[in-house]
């Protein structure tokens, strides 16, 4: 099996959120449904000492993530009847609409937010890697709409090269579900568990 995998180079990304309207455009997702989602995370702090001096060590970093088609998927792991799988060949996780009775279980059970049940579809939708498109020798619609090129798509094996295994604030450690992001963090980024940084647009990524 060839196993697929993103890349996300931090020191390029700039935040514009290009990546996440590419996606929606090309998925023609409705309002409120992301595949791809653009996190701003802060850190720091502004402080006025007894003299009236404003100082600031406040810092952000944005962080473009999609599902990261996990070697051990949470999602795959509690959905009651298949439709949540990883595809043998590509290792990408995608869901069977057919087989999907919208419960929600691989929406909670994911932690990554990938997965979101379109109530209006009666059943969860997620990004599946562009799967079309990578069958037919292209890369995710994401990635090459990135006007900073911070977006890379390929094996497992290529992507190892460019980064370390998705570890940064506000994601998880990657031992949960062992995901397929790799990344290349901005100086300012802090390691995953930090509880220093907040997500200054839960509502758009949540």
């Amino acid at each position: 099996m060839t196993q697929y995998a993103f890349h996300f180079d931090g020191t390029r990304c700039t935040g514009c959120k290009t990546c996440e309207m590419a996606c929606k455009d090309y998925k023609d997702t409705d309002l409120g449904i992301a595949y791809r989602k653009v996190y701003e995370v802060t850190l720091g702090q502004t402080v006025k000492d007894a003299q009236g001096a404003i100082t600031t060590d406040c810092v952000s970093y944005p962080l473009s993530m999609s599902c990261n088609h996990c070697d051990d998927p949470a999602c795959a792991e509690v959905c009651p009847t298949g439709a949540m799988h990883k595809d043998d060949q590509t290792g990408l996780v995608s869901v069977d609409a057919a087989k999907c009775i919208g419960c929600g279980y691989c929406h909670m059970a994911c932690p990554y937010n990938a997965p979101k049940v379109d109530r209006d579809k009666g059943h969860s939708v997620k990004c599946d890697g562009c799967a079309e498109r990578v069958a037919a020798g292209e890369k995710p619609v994401c990635v090459e709409a990135c006007p900073a090129r911070a977006l890379d798509f390929g094996t497992v094996e290529d992507m190892k090269k460019k980064g370390e295994q998705a570890a940064i604030a506000p994601l998880p450690e990657p031992g949960y579900t062992h995901p397929n992001l790799y990344i290349k963090p901005s100086t300012d980024a802090k390691p995953a568990g930090d509880a220093s940084v907040k997500v200054a647009n839960p509502l758009e990524v949540m």
